[in-house]
C-alpha cells in the first residue's frame, strides 16, 4: 500500500459519490475555485505521514465544499438568511460523514485503507473568494506497510 494507491482509493469513492461534481488533491490553491461548475468539490490534502513496523499512518484532511447562492427575493428569517449556506454545510457535512463510516468498516476500509480512532470536522464559511462553505476533516488512517528490505 503505497502514498499513491491510498490518495486514489479515497479520490475514486469522493468521485463517485453523486452529490460531488470533482475531486482535487493538493494545494487548495492551486485549485481554480472560480469556477462554478466544479461544486460540489472535495479536496483531499495528505499532512504527514508516519512509516511505523507494519502499518504507515497517513495524517489526512479532507475538505468538502460548495457554493453558496444567495437569493434575490427579501427573507424576515433571521436564522436562516437569504442564502443556503446550512444547506451547504448540510450536505458536505453527510458527504464526510459517509466517508468516515466506510473507513471504518465499508468499502474503503475492505481497501485496507482504515481509519484510527475519530475524526474531527470543523465548518467553514467564506474562506475562499467566491462564498463556499463547508467543512475540513482530519483525521489518521492507517494502511498496510509493505515495504521490503530485500
Amino acid at each position: 500500500m503505497n502514498y499513491f494507491t491510498t490518495v486514489d482509493t479515497l479520490r475514486a469513492h469522493f468521485a463517485a459519490d453523486p452529490i460531488v461534481n470533482e475531486v482535487t488533491q493538493g494545494d487548495i490553491f492551486s485549485v481554480d475555485l472560480n469556477k462554478k461548475t466544479i461544486f460540489p468539490l472535495v479536496h483531499i490534502i495528505v499532512n504527514q505521514s508516519t512509516a511505523e513496523e507494519f502499518v504507515i499512518r497517513y495524517n489526512i484532511t479532507i475538505m468538502a465544499m460548495d457554493i453558496v447562492d444567495f437569493s434575490k427575493s427579501e427573507t424576515t428569517d433571521q436564522f436562516y438568511g437569504m442564502d443556503n449556506e446550512i444547506d451547504a454545510l448540510n450536505s458536505m457535512h453527510d458527504v464526510l460523514i459517509r466517508a468516515y463510516k466506510l473507513m471504518k468498516a465499508g468499502s474503503i476500509w475492505d481497501s485496507k485503507v482504515q481509519i484510527e480512532d475519530s475524526a474531527n470536522l470543523e465548518p467553514f464559511a467564506e474562506r475562499f473568494e467566491n462564498n463556499l462553505a463547508g467543512w475540513a476533516m482530519t483525521f489518521d488512517i492507517v494502511v498496510p506497510n509493505e515495504m521490503t528490505i530485500c
